[in-house]
C-alpha cells in the first residue's frame, strides 16, 4: 500500500457565520485609510526550539561554508512576540522565556510606553487565545494603569481558524525564514539580539503591506464560507 503524502493546511469552517462576521472585520480594519492618532497593529506569537552545539563549528572558508556537529542539545523553549503595521512598514519582534497571560499583557504595554507613546488609541488585531484578553492587563498590572492601557485598544480578533488573516503571521514567517532558518540558537539573549536586529534592518526599508483581499472578494471568493439564506 502506497503511502500518500500529507499537507497540513488551516482548513476554515464551511457556512459559519461567526467566521465570516470576524473575517469582515478584520478585512474591513484592513481598508480603512492610514490614520496616525490611531493606527492598525497585528500581532502574532511563535514558540520557537533554543537549541545549543556541543562542539565548536569549523568556521567557514572561500571552500567550505560553516560546519556544525550533527549533535547538538536542547536548551529550552522561547516564544516570539511579533508586532507588524501594515500601512507604515513598522516592525517590533521581541522573546520571553514564555507565553502566559502576564507575558503578552507586558509586550503590548511595552509598545504602547514605546513605539506608540505619543498616540491616543491603537487598533489592535490579534488572534482569539484565551491569553489575548482585557483581563490579562489587570492581572499583570494594578487596576488604573491596566485601565489606561484597555482604554488605548481597540480590539480586533481573527476567527478561529483564519489565522491567515494577521499580518503579523505573514511577517513571522518571513522572519523565521530570512533570520532563523537553518542555524542554532542556544539562549534567549542571543535571539532576542537576533530578531531585534531583523526588525532594525527591516524598519529601514519601510516595507509596508500591500494586503489586496478585500470583503468583496471574500464574498465571492470564499462564498462557500458563508451560510445560505
Amino acid at each position: 500500500m502506497t503511502k500518500r503524502k500529507i499537507e497540513y493546511w488551516v482548513i476554515p469552517p464551511g457556512a459559519d457565520g461567526e467566521f465570516v462576521a470576524n473575517m469582515e472585520e478584520v478585512l474591513e480594519t484592513y481598508e480603512k485609510a492610514y490614520d496616525p492618532d490611531c493606527p492598525v497593529v497585528c500581532m502574532d506569537e511563535q514558540p520557537v526550539q533554543l537549541i545549543g552545539e556541543t562542539r565548536v563549528p569549523i568556521p567557514a572558508t572561500k571552500e567550505h561554508p560553516e560546519r556544525v556537529d550533527y549533535e547538538y542539545e536542547r536548551k529550552g523553549t522561547a516564544s516570539i512576540f511579533m508586532f507588524a503595521e501594515p500601512l507604515s512598514g513598522f516592525r517590533q519582534a521581541t522573546a520571553r522565556p514564555r507565553r502566559t497571560k502576564d507575558d503578552w499583557a507586558h509586550e503590548v504595554a511595552h509598545l504602547l510606553d514605546s513605539g506608540y507613546a505619543g498616540v491616543n488609541r491603537i487598533t489592535l488585531v490579534c488572534d482569539n487565545l484565551n491569553t489575548h484578553t482585557k483581563g490579562a492587563f489587570y492581572e499583570a498590572f494594578p487596576p488604573d494603569r491596566a485601565r489606561d492601557y484597555v482604554r488605548r485598544i481597540d480590539f480586533v480578533y481573527t476567527p478561529k481558524h483564519g489565522s491567515w488573516l494577521n499580518v503579523a503571521e505573514c511577517e513571522l514567517s518571513c522572519m523565521t525564514s530570512q533570520c532563523l532558518k537553518d542555524r542554532r540558537i542556544g539562549d534567549l539573549e542571543t535571539l532576542q539580539t537576533e530578531i531585534a536586529a531583523w526588525s532594525t534592518r527591516v524598519n529601514e526599508k519601510q516595507r509596508a503591506v500591500d494586503w489586496q483581499f478585500t470583503i468583496e472578494k471574500a464574498r465571492v471568493k470564499l462564498k462557500r464560507l458563508y451560510p445560505k439564506i
